[in-house]
């Protein structure tokens, strides 16, 4: 593990990559004691308060773990997809936000994952996975529900879904597309929609995914994107022309 003390990047930064390097590439494998400050300083040629920043920014990013006692020190952690989702709904929150990405762009790529993960799920899901499908959808169906609500249960309808493919790795993935676009998605049409519209076409969703039908559960989702951009082209016109 090296660094350029010649680099205008800060030199925890750096450390903190070079140990993130290390433990990507296998160097350093899960459960494995760091060394010590004074050896991480020694090594690096740095202050121990560089080191402990360092060690910091990996503990921050849930890369590594500290005990105390005779026995402690940093540990190199197992990151769990659970425990990255956060994560990724932050980051792909914030790309969408920032780079002023559109909404049709935004919902091509979340269908996109999500037709592909049906697939999948149509053939994989689990008694636990439809349940929470159909619950859903009945709450979705409750008179007073505010919009919130039906946002959030939206988002749980497809989450649902997602995890129903049974790879951890696509579930991560889409962390990202449908809890953070999803949202985002619901609050620009929300006002427009109709939501026995859309408990319709959840309930095939669900149907689909049931008989094990990937294409009946693709055609729904499709139907369903196609209806969110018209919903949200509609409104954002509307916006356009309002004084």
């Amino acid at each position: 593990m090296k660094i350029d003390p010649n680099s205008s990047k800060d030199l925890s930064a750096q450390i903190a990559q070079a140990i993130k390097e290390a433990i990507i590439a296998g160097q350093l494998p899960v459960d494995e004691r760091l060394p010590s400050e004074a050896e991480l300083s020694e090594q690096f040629d740095v202050s121990r308060p560089t080191v402990r920043e360092a060690l910091k920014r990996l503990a921050a990013q849930s890369l590594i773990r500290t005990q105390r006692g005779a026995t402690g020190g940093a540990f190199v952690n197992r990151l769990s997809f659970e425990d990255a989702y956060a994560q990724q709904i932050t980051t792909s929150t914030l790309l969408l936000s920032m780079n002023a990405v559109s909404f049709e762009t935004a919902c091509e790529a979340r269908y996109a994952l999500e037709r592909a993960c049906a697939q999948l799920s149509s053939q994989r899901r689990e008694a636990d996975h439809l349940a929470t499908m159909r619950a859903e959808i009945h709450r979705q169906s409750q008179p007073g529900l505010s919009d919130e609500a039906f946002c959030a249960s939206d988002v749980a309808f497809h989450r649902a879904l997602v995890d129903g493919a049974g790879n951890p790795v696509l579930s991560y993935q889409l962390a990202g597309a449908v809890e953070a676009m999803q949202p985002s998605m619901n609050m620009i049409t929300f006002s427009a929609r109709s939501r026995s519209e859309i408990i319709a076409l959840h309930t095939r969703i669900a149907d689909a995914i049931e008989a094990h039908a990937p294409d009946k559960a693709d055609a729904a989702l499709a139907e369903l994107q196609t209806y969110t951009v018209k919903l949200a082209n509609d409104v954002i016109a509307a916006r356009a022309t309002k004084p």
